[in-house]
């Protein structure tokens, strides 16, 4: 009797349950990686090492800042996670171009970006400099400016000073491409105590023309173009 009565239970369980023991029901079966459509999921397993948990910088600048959200329009953006940024860290993430994730995946991760952490109206009305200049740069005129809104936190010839690291570092030059140098030189690191393009130290504003100068007189000092030179004649340049 308790036997029949043992099994009539198991089968009332199965009839209940609807799915077989060991079974995950819909509700709970794991997604395959390109299934997953959710932006802080997607951020904080492809972006998160390097731009920050929740977006506020790392290794590489915060995605959370709303002065490079509104300077980076959103094609640009985009083009940058989906295609990554060659000779930089910064790697492809989209499938057609060698990355891991979906077309899909790449436009939640782009517009969430936005979503999450752009401020419409944030500079108020202040036109920034282009996000990629039209200009052309000059790496003498570049010196001059460095020496005027940079010195005092990078130290001479930018190889550190009180409140900032070496800018003229090897890796980090050679890491680091003149769109990326661009982007820091105009939002700057808030992370980092970095200022942006309005708040250096003459009180004013730097302009399209002595950001472009000041990247270019960075990217003159990337190992490869400094390898022609002796030392008092790279001294002399930064001088300059």
């Amino acid at each position: 009797m308790m036997r029949r009565l043992f099994f009539v239970f198991v089968a009332l369980q199965l009839c209940a349950c609807g799915t077989p023991p060991g079974k995950p029901s819909r509700d709970t079966q794991v997604l395959s990686p390109d299934q997953v459509l959710d932006f802080p999921s997607l951020f904080e397993q492809n972006c998160a090492a390097c731009h920050g948990k929740d977006g506020d910088g790392g290794a590489a600048i915060p995605m959370s800042n709303p002065t490079y959200l509104a300077l980076v329009n959103p094609d640009a953006l985009r083009r940058t996670i989906a295609q990554g940024v060659g000779g930089a860290p910064m790697p492809a993430f989209e499938q057609s171009a060698g990355g891991m994730l979906t077309t899909r995946q790449i436009d939640v991760i782009a517009s969430g970006i936005r979503s999450h952490w752009s401020k419409p109206g944030f500079l108020g009305g202040v036109k920034a400099p282009a996000y990629a200049s039209t200009l052309s740069g000059d790496a003498d005129r570049g010196a001059a400016d460095y020496k005027i809104f940079c010195e005092s936190c990078h130290g001479p010839s930018g190889r550190g000073g009180p409140k900032g690291s070496s800018i003229v570092d090897p890796a980090f030059l050679s890491l680091t491409s003149n769109q990326g140098l661009r982007t820091i030189v105009i939002v700057g690191r808030p992370d980092l105590g970095a200022p942006d393009w309005r708040t250096n130290v003459p009180g004013r504003a730097m302009s399209d023309q002595e950001v472009t100068d000041i990247v270019a007189w960075l990217s003159w000092q990337r190992p490869e173009n400094m390898t022609h030179l002796n030392a008092t004649d790279r001294e002399s340049r930064n001088a300059r």
